[in-house]
């Protein structure tokens, strides 16, 4: 199938609606960045794909080839399901601008979305996005990227949500990310979240000292 596909776009013909019909779901993920580049945009509005189980640079390429497809309805309601499958691959920009349309998104679809612009919104903004299915940020707070929102939130603004929601930063402390090195047979690198409390009284004498200087 794949070189199929490679063959069909090195003679130069575009991934039109036809083309991504016989693709379909099953074949989607083989393309490369190439044969992404070669689907021609409006033919999403006619093709019917479910980019989920894709690489993310995958989504990434089909979630803008989607915007650019459906970029004439982007201030009708009906914009939200038609760019729906392709969110994983969505900007934090993107997601931003979703939060103020009422959109409603449920929770399974917010588990799915790239997990840097997840980080990037405010609880405000995780509130408008999900709307109506808030109260579902609770029963999913232990699962990625949910939990990782979570830890790097000032928790007097997680508390705004009423959700119950723990693990945010506190008032006072700093949340220092530093490299966390494995074994030599252990997985690959990874984060590891440091807090540390403010040291006023430190500050205090750093200040009294400049003063009496």
């Amino acid at each position: 199938a794949s070189a199929a596909i490679r063959r069909y776009v090195e003679l130069g013909h575009a991934l039109n609606a036809t083309a991504l019909d016989a693709i379909g779901t099953r074949y989607l993920c083989l393309l490369n960045g190439t044969e992404l580049e070669a689907i021609h945009p409006p033919s999403l509005r006619m093709a019917s794909l479910e980019p989920s189980a894709c690489s993310q640079e995958t989504k990434n390429l089909l979630y803008q080839k989607a915007k650019e497809a459906f970029s004439g309805q982007q201030h009708f309601p009906a914009y939200y399901e038609l760019i729906l499958p392709y969110l994983g691959g969505a900007p934090a920009v993107d997601l931003k601008a979703l939060s103020r349309d009422d959109v409603n998104m449920n929770i399974s679809t917010f588990v799915t979305l790239r997990k840097e612009s997840v980080l990037s919104l405010t609880p405000g903004e995780v509130q408008g996005l999900l709307g109506l299915n808030l109260p579902e940020l609770a029963r999913w707070q232990d699962r990625s990227p949910i939990r990782d929102w979570i830890q790097v939130q000032k928790q007097s603004e997680l508390d705004q949500l009423h959700l119950g929601l723990t693990g945010g930063v506190q008032e006072g402390y700093i949340n220092i990310v530093t490299p966390r090195f494995p074994a030599p047979s252990s997985a690959p690198l990874g984060t590891v979240a440091m807090v540390f409390p403010l040291l006023p009284a430190l500050l205090l004498s750093l200040l009294t000292v400049s003063i009496l200087s």
